[in-house]
């Protein structure tokens, strides 16, 4: 019989099957297609979304010179961004093996395909391409994180958390110390059982 959180996240998933449905309708609709991962538009697509395109000095003019101020300091970021990633992976390849959890791919998380839609600038795509890298990585970094919380303090916290990665739901409930240990080894067996553990099966 599945318990109330069980019967939550079957849910989750279906809402989340629809979702998927749901973007590749929209495909269609804005017609691309996905071949190898790499978007293709039609021809007449392209050039009818080049002729949105808003030149760069025009895309300057109407920028607030506070807005062009500020952008060192968002740019700036990304150098701890790329150090999160350097060592993030690298904790991945050295201890995941040793818990016998399948490594998250980069892949699956950090997605650079904006840069293909023709009504974008120069400078727009660039953007596109650090928000691209800096939100995927964040995702990617999160998977990994949870991926260790579920194998080594799978405890829910006492309030309301922003946000939570996939595995929090079954975490064992704050306060529970007598289901903590059978709640620990049952988070482990799940969290290194094949095909149980994140988008995509082991490298």
């Amino acid at each position: 019989m599945p318990t109330a959180t069980e019967k939550l996240l079957a849910r989750i998933r279906v809402l989340q099957d629809e979702l998927e449905q749901e973007f590749t309708r929209r495909r269609a609709q804005f017609r691309y297609r996905l071949e190898n991962d790499r978007v293709v538009f039609e021809s007449e697509i392209r050039r009818h979304h080049r002729e949105f395109r808003v030149r760069l000095g025009t895309f300057l003019r109407q920028t607030r010179p506070l807005v062009v101020l500020s952008a060192p300091v968002i740019y700036s970021l990304i150098l701890p961004f790329v150090l999160l990633d350097l060592f993030v992976t690298l904790y991945q390849r050295i201890c995941f093996p040793v818990y016998g959890i399948a490594r998250v791919k980069r892949a699956d998380f950090i997605r650079i395909d904006r840069h293909h839609l023709a009504y974008l600038n120069g400078l727009q795509k660039l953007n596109c391409i650090y928000c691209g890298y800096c939100n995927g990585l964040i995702g990617y970094v999160q998977e990994v994180a949870g991926r260790t919380e579920a194998y080594w303090c799978p405890i829910k916290h006492a309030a309301r958390v922003g946000a939570h990665h996939a595995y929090y739901a079954q975490f064992v409930d704050y306060g529970d110390a007598e289901g903590f240990g059978a709640g620990l080894q049952a988070s482990r067996k799940q969290i290194t059982q094949a095909g149980l553990s994140g988008i995509s099966p082991p490298e």
